[in-house]
């Protein structure tokens, strides 16, 4: 009698997650031909179609090709890995408040970036592409320097792995901000719209860096749902189901850093979007990474796509950007968490 109940409970719940990663693309959808028409120079849905079809002027080509359309690109890039390295990193630690901001990964990203750039021009084709790489090496030695403080002879202490985490990226923003009071005008304030989390790469240069990345490492977190799924079960029980722990868990967490770093170099300093996300997501489609990742990414994507969306619109034409409008939803969210595990 068992067996038709739960085979009936696994379609519901398999069409439940198709049902919301459906509803998930759709908003992307939606939100994507909206942010085309959204900005100081407006472009009309008619606009948009025809320069799409060939038929729009010089301007309009401009506009919507040149800079719109690689801006909304990468900000669906970048919120999807932010994503997915939050949600790789609460797994890994089984902790929500977990996430590359809080854990000082996206600080260390940032602080190579911004260090690189304050003595190189970043005009040229050949620093937009090392960017990634300098970034995932700050990222990684941050990474390095938490994991080893946080290690215990019991194993890795998750509270102090997020205390450590915010204490680091603490210390790395007072030296970024030293660093960006000994710049020049132009390039402080560079600095100081980067540090607000504004989307700075906008051309499809910044789209072509970041995108093997992307294409890299999202499908190898997609395939490690399962593994992801037995570690959280605990060292133990792993080990007694045969998993390489430690092995599996510095390989993941290599890439939730890989993804946050690249991520980080044409970005900005972004957080909150690798909190929220994931939880958003869990509570839709629920725990099995199968699900998870991919529901993470499209939430990730949408959430980082509207908050840029809406700060271009909102102070015309002022831009706010996209950090600020994240920062306003998710600090709360972050003081809700933070509040309710102590509870």
């Amino acid at each position: 009698m068992s067996k038709p109940i739960l085979s009936s409970y696994e379609k519901q719940r398999r069409t439940r997650n198709i049902t919301v990663l459906s509803l998930l693309g759709f908003l992307i959808a939606t939100v994507f031909v909206i942010s085309m028409n959204t900005g100081f120079m407006r472009l009309s849905p008619l606009e948009v179609l025809q320069t799409i079809g060939g038929q729009g002027n010089h301007q309009q080509k401009l506009i919507l090709f040149d800079f719109r359309l690689p801006r909304i690109v990468i900000s669906l890039l970048v919120g999807a890995g932010f994503a997915v390295s939050g949600c790789i990193l609460q797994s890994l630690s089984r902790n929500a408040l977990a996430e590359p901001s809080t854990l000082g990964i996206t600080a260390g990203a940032g602080f190579a970036v911004i260090l690189f750039i304050s003595f190189f021009p970043a005009t040229t084709a050949a620093p937009i592409y090392v960017l990634p790489l300098l970034a995932l090496l700050g990222a990684g030695l941050t990474a390095a320097l938490i994991y080893i403080l946080a290690f215990r002879r019991e194993g890795l202490s998750q509270a102090r792995l997020v205390l450590i985490g915010i204490a680091v990226a603490a210390g790395i923003n007072a030296y970024q901000i030293v660093l960006a009071l000994r710049l020049d005008p132009k390039n402080y304030q560079f600095v100081a719209t980067w540090m607000a989390g504004k989307i700075w790469g906008g051309d499809w240069r910044f789209v072509l860096a970041l995108l093997p990345w992307i294409v890299v490492l999202l499908p190898f977190a997609f395939y490690k749902a399962r593994v992801l799924n037995v570690l959280n079960l605990g060292d133990q029980m792993s080990t007694g189901l045969g998993a390489p722990v430690e092995r599996e868990r510095l390989l993941l967490l290599a890439a939730a850093v890989a993804l946050a770093g690249s991520c980080v170099a044409v970005s900005g300093g972004i957080g909150f979007v690798g909190l929220i996300a994931p939880q958003l997501a869990r509570r839709l489609v629920g725990p099995r990474h199968q699900v998870l990742l991919p529901a993470a990414a499209l939430t990730g994507g949408l959430l980082l796509l509207a908050a840029d969306t809406i700060g271009r619109w909102i102070m015309q034409p002022a831009e706010v950007p996209a950090g600020v409008v994240v920062a306003v939803i998710g600090a709360p969210y972050f003081l809700y968490l933070l509040a309710k595990s102590r509870a």
